[in-house]
């Protein structure tokens, strides 16, 4: 009977947070640089994530919901603690990807080359992965807010741990002051919660009447609190900084799980309220197109690999988002396929993004950690010297783009199947929301490709344009085995995503309870079977074509000779197209938006010497609007500074007077 209450999927769970929470505290008393702690901390990083992994699947298989009430008291109730398929889900994407970079910090971040950081990233790593997974566990507005803020400030400590570097102080602090302005929202929704129900506690599922005032304001101020934390534009303006200045393997935990629970949280929410009215999900509907085809704009004019790759989180969040909006939709007006197919593509653009987003900033990483820029355009030629990295890669880019056979596909297929549903079943103002929607996500799609031509030729084809790639060597299999294992979760669920269709199911249920069809039923909504055909169609084909490519190449007389050089009579990589002149065109058919600066030329005579050019894409809310406005704020303000003199004395007095002030106010 022990055995049996020991292996209860929910004590599998608490057990792998209990480990990955501690996970960096042995490294604290172990000698620096040695490099054990870094070991110890990754070994029960990854039993945690097992033990949790585990009880995670059966949760999901079981359909068990569970709610546990704690015996200790918190400053407004008891804690409650409680597990369901939805939060299964998350648990899974959370543990696999902060098991996949913790394993790839050890040849990233090793010990011995870091002595002074290793530690400190460890043990807030941890701590970071812990507070996640107790995120999704919480049941009470309390222990959210706790577990919301220990989030917060690990990820804080782990994505500064460079602070040495001007860069990365300023990027911590516009992260700390996103998140605490999300808090000081999700206060405000928790308040009228607590309002509504008597109770800190979540509501039962679907008990909730979201036809009044009080829960529009809760939807509101829900958006901005989770839409901060999620980087849906135009409440992105953290992202690009935080994620391009920390660790590459933090940033795929960032970008990967961290925003990802600002999708979550919304999610839960509305999973307490009845029948949600239509323009909730218009609403999501248009943030999703704005900050999908936004977040993909601002990525194509990016010349800092990691700020383009986190651009493009702010893109998929965007997609997941109208997936969700597909979904209120459907509720709101009762069709019951549009609102499986939107959710299911939501929640399954959840796990996907995870992957290939993850996949991608450990290749990035490792671009990094070879060449030791960043720079886009001092790139190039790295697929000579890195090619493990660079097939990873290319399959992330892949991935990312939606094409076929990888699993960014069939999530995107499954919300525009919600959509098409929607528009051919719709009877009002939905229809020509989800119509203008469709295209809306064709056009992210097609210049995600451009965006990803770009960065892949200009970082791994050609040749190198500067000296730092010319010495760049493939990663330590620490970082190689990491990026495998996503790649094979992204090519496995591309080719065979019907055995998802149990695993999604379940999660469904706790949105849209009672309109589940079983797992015949979704298949049928989402014919997945034919992407597996089409998949072995579409890679016999590529196949075939490439063997009588090779045949014929082998029969056919060879000979060599110099292509024609334009004239030049030895190649150089000045000559190669720069990904700043392959986005140009885009970058100015967009710059009402995207606000371009140019540094021209200046040419005085008809031999005036070298020249140069140099272009810069500005974060446009952060550094025309709010910089500025916070500015002149300062300014206004400046002349109460010249009270503070300094001086004890007369800051008593001015603490006497403003006393008598409200002693004479109050007679």
């Amino acid at each position: 009977m022990a055995a049996q209450v020991m292996l209860t999927p929910v004590t599998l769970i608490i057990l792998g947070i209990f480990l990955a929470a501690c996970s960096g505290v042995p490294g604290l008393f172990l000698q620096r640089g040695t490099g054990q702690g870094q070991k110890i901390a990754t070994f029960s990083l990854l039993a945690g994530a097992l033990s949790a992994s585990i009880g995670a699947i059966q949760v999901i298989r079981t359909n068990l919901t569970e709610i546990y009430t704690s015996g200790w008291r918190l400053p407004f109730g008891a804690g409650e603690l409680g597990v369901d398929p939805l939060s299964a889900l998350f648990l899974l994407v959370i543990f696999l990807v902060a098991t996949c970079a913790a394993v790839y910090a050890l040849g990233y971040w090793p010990a011995a080359k870091n002595p002074c950081t290793e530690r400190r990233l460890s043990l807030f790593f941890g701590l970071l992965t812990a507070s996640l997974a107790l995120l999704v566990l919480a049941r009470d507005a309390i222990t959210f807010l706790m577990a919301w803020e220990v989030m917060a400030i690990s990820c804080y400590f782990a994505m500064t741990v460079e602070s040495q570097r001007t860069e990365v102080r300023d990027a911590g602090t516009l992260y700390m002051v996103a998140t605490h302005t999300a808090t000081l929202a999700l206060f405000a929704m928790f308040a009228l919660l607590q309002a509504q129900t008597g109770s800190f506690s979540f509501p039962t599922a679907h008990s909730l009447n979201s036809q009044t005032s009080v829960a529009a304001a809760i939807f509101i101020t829900a958006c901005i609190g989770f839409g901060l934390k999620g980087g849906l534009m135009p409440l992105h303006i953290w992202l690009p900084s935080a994620h391009a200045s920390a660790p590459s393997h933090v940033s795929a935990l960032m970008s990967g799980v961290l925003i990802k629970t600002g999708i979550y949280g919304m999610i839960r929410l509305l999973t307490f309220f009845q029948l949600p009215p239509l323009w909730w999900g218009i609403f999501l509907l248009i943030a999703g197109c704005i900050s999908a085809v936004m977040g993909v704009a601002f990525a194509l004019g990016q010349h800092d690999l990691k700020r383009l790759l986190a651009y493009h989180s702010i893109e998929n969040v965007g997609i997941i988002t109208i997936g969700l909006g597909v979904a209120l939709i459907g509720q709101a007006t009762g069709n019951i396929p549009v609102t499986i197919l939107g959710i299911a593509g939501s929640l399954l653009h959840v796990v996907n993004h995870a992957l290939f987003k993850s996949l991608l900033f450990l290749g990035a990483g490792s671009v990094i950690h070879a060449t030791g820029t960043r720079e886009i355009d001092s790139l190039g030629g790295l697929a000579r010297s890195m090619p493990y990295t660079a097939f990873y890669f290319l399959l992330g880019a892949a991935a990312i783009c939606g094409l076929p056979p990888l699993n960014g596909f069939v999530s995107e297929y499954l919300i525009y199947l919600g959509l098409f549903g929607g528009i051919t079943g719709g009877t009002g103002a939905d229809i020509f929301f989800l119509a203008l929607a469709a295209p809306a996500l064709a056009l992210v799609g097609g210049l995600a490709v451009a965006c990803f031509i770009k960065v892949y030729g200009a970082t791994f084809l050609g040749h190198p344009k500067t000296k730092s790639p010319l010495a760049a060597a493939e990663g330590a299999w620490q970082m190689l085995a990491p990026m495998g294992v996503l790649t094979v979760f992204c090519i496995g669920i591309g080719l065979v995503p019907q055995l998802l269709a149990d695993f999604l199911l379940a999660p469904i249920a706790v949105f849209a309870p009672g309109q589940v069809i079983g797992s015949r039923g979704f298949l049928t909504l989402a014919p997945l079977a034919w992407i597996s055909v089409l998949a072995a169609v579409l890679i016999a084909l590529t196949v075939l074509l490439t063997g009588l490519f090779l045949l014929r190449c082998r029969n056919m007389p060879s000979h060599q000779s110099v292509t024609w050089d334009c004239g030049y009579l030895q190649t150089t990589s000045r000559i190669q197209y720069t990904a700043s002149s392959f986005a140009e065109m885009l970058v100015k058919l967009l710059s009402g938006v995207l606000r371009p600066r140019y540094q021209q030329p200046q040419l005085k005579a008809i031999f005036s010497g070298p020249a140069s050019f140099a272009s810069h894409l500005p974060e446009a809310l952060l550094d025309l609007v709010i910089a500025p406005f916070f500015r002149s704020i300062d300014e206004r303000f400046s002349l109460l500074r010249r009270v503070q003199h300094g001086q004890l004395h007369l800051y008593i007095f001015y603490v006497f007077a403003t006393l008598v002030a409200l002693l004479v106010w109050s007679i």
